[in-house]
């Protein structure tokens, strides 16, 4: 018997929150709906947070399901307080523009927006931004309560650290604003998220009800759907790295550093990424991760940078680490780092700051006393090493860190 598409979701681990379970799965198996997936254009890239919600939004566009990809525009002028103990950088609008328009093109990548049911992409700075603040609090924040607005999750952290300010009360109404504009121009009935968009979530159903009863209307209930935050097995959210976030766009984070990111994941992590992030059957899943871990690890990998970066920069990625962790060393491919021939006669941990292997002078002293730091495959045992052209093959040399990073530095 084939498997419906809600109990496909579920086994691979998509659900976390519904509104209304037994309403969600009849209409996630039924007939298509409209549905929508919002994402803030906070930077100009999106992360794996991200793709992992355009993941769950292409199973139900597979499905038949009509999509909407809302783009916040307005939102992200504002800044989501959601598991924040700071309030977030204000961004200009300028800056908001310009992630706008790199977001949009990212998004593409992973969601049919041509073709047969192709998703929409939408911007609700069209239907927040020409309101007046008074049109706004009249039409919409008559029907929020401070007190329960005060009580939920997404504004805990940001009150227990001593400050919530008015603008961010605001992001609220307008995610929730934006749940009863879709529905009126598009019939849109579910709205999915992370799990901390739970709160926002409610809100935008609960206003369509409230709307409703205050002009005497039957208007069908909104539904919501979390999925589960991606955390890795030390407790910190999967796409951050030791050098940073996990970024989905090249000019932020390499193939190969992507690659090697997915590489390097907990052994308890496999069986779960390759459960969202591949359409490998489960069970053979769990079969290949407990046969052999690594390759599972390999596999994953290698699916994962396909997906985002395509099956060219997936095999050279692939092939840079074969390279770089068999008997080589080295890699036509590898990551590398051009600095001025200037620099030669510098001390090795400099060299290490002005290569940006390590964050600090610090670091690189730790690091070189822990024998931690390799120099063309040698150890590097002094701290008062002096790297001279003689260390150069072609101009260029290697340095390692650790088993698994390495850099190649070119001298210009």
């Amino acid at each position: 018997m084939e498997k419906k598409l809600f109990d496909i979701l579920k086994e691979r681990g998509y659900v976390k929150d519904l509104t209304h379970e037994q309403e969600i799965i009849d209409l996630v198996n039924g007939e298509p709906m409209t549905f929508y997936l919002g994402i803030d254009p906070t930077a100009d890239s999106l992360h794996i947070g991200h793709f992992f919600a355009l993941t769950m939004f292409r199973w139900l566009q597979d499905f038949g399901h009509h999509g909407i990809i809302l783009i916040g525009g307005a939102t992200a002028l504002i800044g989501d307080p959601t598991g924040k103990s700071d309030m977030r950088k204000m961004l200009s609008k300028e800056e908001v523009a310009h992630n706008k328009a790199e977001v949009k093109e990212l998004v593409k990548r992973f969601v049919r927006t041509d073709g047969d049911n192709p998703a929409i992409i939408v911007d609700n700075a069209d239907w927040i931004c020409d309101k007046t603040y008074v049109d706004f609090m009249r039409d919409i924040g008559v029907h929020f309560n401070v007190n329960n607005m005060l009580s939920a999750d997404c504004y805990k952290k940001r009150l227990e650290n001593g400050g919530l300010t008015f603008l961010e009360m605001g992001y609220m109404l307008m995610q929730a604003f934006d749940f009863v504009h879709l529905n009126k121009e598009f019939g849109c009935r579910l709205q999915i998220g992370g799990s901390d968009q739970w709160g926002n979530i409610l809100a935008g159903a609960d206003l369509s009800r409230k709307i409703g009863f205050s002009e005497g209307k039957k208007i069908d209930p909104l539904f919501g759907w979390t999925c589960p935050l991606l955390i890795k097995a030390d407790g910190e959210k999967m796409g951050k790295t030791a050098s940073g976030t996990l970024w989905v766009s090249r000019d932020k984070t390499t193939p190969f550093d992507f690659f090697q990111a997915w590489i390097n994941s907990f052994d308890e992590d496999v069986e779960r990424s390759l459960s969202f992030f591949t359409r490998m059957e489960i069970s053979d899943i769990k079969e290949l991760c407990k046969k052999d871990i690594r390759e599972a690890k390999k596999l994953l990998a290698f699916e994962v940078t396909k997906l985002v970066h395509g099956e060219e920069e997936a095999l050279n990625a692939q092939k840079t680490a074969e390279e770089l962790f068999g008997n080589k060393g080295v890699s036509k491919n590898m990551p590398s780092v051009e600095l001025s021939k200037n620099l030669l006669d510098i001390n090795i941990i400099d060299l290490l700051v002005e290569s940006k292997l390590v964050s600090s002078k610090s670091e690189a002293r730790r690091l070189i006393e822990q024998n931690g730091i390799s120099l063309n495959q040698e150890k590097i045992s002094s701290v008062d090493q002096i790297i001279t052209d003689k260390d150069l093959t072609d101009n260029s040399l290697i340095l390692q860190k650790g088993k698994k990073v390495f850099l190649k530095v070119i001298f210009k």
